[in-house]
């Protein structure tokens, strides 16, 4: 039998969230969508010349759909879609990935799973980034493969530390697995460290994995320009001397590298995790061919549905607007929640800290006390989660036990910002009123 550690964060998911009344800020993806809201995004697009009028409802051009398995890899129109996802930041030198190079599955946890299936095993070794979701390095573990975690630390803005890869490394070192931006915290990696990942991992023949399902949304944080004010707002005035937001970091594809694999998602960046749809893709033919040769005895193909669905959503008619406006969604939360953060710095009983995120759904953030000598003690984060909980209804989830097999990242709680405004304004509403009547 297969020894797997429990996945802690898909059982806190499912035991909490169904809680009756829940304001849910454990959720990672932009806020969802229905057929209809999606429907609503499309707009006419000029192909040739042509003006091409979207149907008004992408379930109406699949009531005709004879519901065989359908294409074994995923439509040819699908897959094309999703490689030109990758030609956003491309070098001019890097070729445009072929549809043959990506693989549609069942979600981007079917597609980490099928291709470390595929590519590790005993008397491997992987080197995963840590913080981050456990199905990256357990999974990796559970086949028999070895695995030194890279640590992630506040100090470098999340940002992996690549001279940390000499002492990483071993001589059977096969992977290299990354996730651009980070779950929990929400950091990109930025192109020059991309870069020499990539740089270190090429000398030495090493698989690049890079878990991208929050890539699309690098939306700049608070730095970025506020949705909801005009270029002459107030906002905008005041950042004319601020830093710049970070520019969006790229697909580890883009890169030039063969040997690297992305997978992505409709779920996180693209608000439709119903649809059950993602992707592993890659520059080498080799290791699509073993992907898909292991495929064969895990699934079939994905829903004909959930394909068309994904491909009226990627088409150009609907998938600008669609990004638009999870894009905005994050760039208008992530000041209420900076906003409640920054009340919290500095109190005299209670302490926030964290790293403001610029891209995905999600924030990493600390929890302490502060003692009348002064000291400051993070929360034990479990107790604190449950009982916020149960107080006021929001969710949240528990960065230790969720993401720190335990051991680290006491005190800090994942919350997921890009849900419904009026959810999260809430839920920080309640939990402000818990610190104020509980610990403050």
């Amino acid at each position: 039998m297969v020894k797997i550690e429990p996945f802690a964060v898909e059982q806190w998911m499912d035991t909490y969230e169904t809680t009756p009344g829940v304001l849910n800020i454990a959720e990672t993806c932009a806020a969802s969508l229905s057929i209809a809201d999606l429907a609503a995004l499309a707009v006419p697009t000029v192909i040739n010349g042509t003006t091409i009028i979207p149907p008004a409802d992408p379930l109406s051009a699949l009531a005709t759909t004879r519901l065989t398995y359908g294409a074994i890899r995923g439509s040819s129109t699908l897959r094309q879609q999703v490689a030109a996802l990758f030609d956003t930041g491309k070098d001019e030198s890097v070729p445009t990935l072929p549809a043959d190079n990506v693989v549609i599955t069942q979600g981007a946890i079917a597609a980490n799973y099928l291709l470390f299936y595929t590519l590790l095993g005993p008397g491997d070794h992987a080197i995963c980034v840590y913080p981050t979701y456990q199905q990256l390095y357990d999974v990796p573990k559970s086949l028999g493969a070895e695995v030194s975690l890279w640590m992630l630390k506040k100090e470098n803005q999340y940002v992996p530390d690549v001279t940390e890869l000499n002492g990483l490394v071993q001589p059977n070192t096969k992977m290299i697995i990354i996730n651009n931006p980070n779950n929990p915290t929400g950091a990109p990696i930025p192109r020059s460290v991309l870069e020499d990942i990539v740089r270190f991992a090429q000398q030495r023949g090493i698989i690049i994995v890079s878990d991208e399902v929050y890539l699309p949304l690098a939306h700049g944080g608070t730095l970025a320009p506020n949705p909801d004010e005009g270029e002459s707002g107030i906002f905008a005035e005041v950042r004319e001397s601020s830093p710049q937001p970070p520019a969006p970091p790229p697909s580890i594809l883009t890169l030039g590298y063969d040997k690297v694999i992305a997978t992505g998602s409709m779920s996180k960046a693209f608000a439709l995790a119903g649809l059950r749809l993602g992707w592993v893709a890659s520059r080498d033919p080799a290791i699509i061919k073993a992907i898909l040769a292991a495929r064969d005895y895990t699934t079939i193909s994905v829903s004909q549905l959930d394909d068309g669905i994904a491909r009226y959503a990627l088409s150009d008619s609907v998938c600008e607007s669609l990004l638009r406006r999870n894009i905005e969604l994050a760039r208008r939360n992530i000041r209420h929640l900076a906003r409640f953060v920054g009340k919290w710095e500095n109190k005299a009983r209670v302490r926030c800290a964290w790293v403001p995120p610029t891209a995905g759904t999600t924030a990493f953030i600390q929890f302490s006390t502060v003692g009348d000598d002064g000291t400051v003690t993070p929360v034990n984060d479990a107790e604190f989660c449950l009982d916020v909980l149960k107080a006021t209804q929001v969710m949240m989830v528990p960065g230790s036990r969720c993401f720190g097999q335990g051991n680290h990242f006491q005190g800090y709680v994942r919350i997921g910002y890009a849900n419904e405004t009026a959810v999260l304004v809430e839920a920080l509403s309640k939990l402000d009123r818990y610190l104020e009547n509980n610990i403050a």
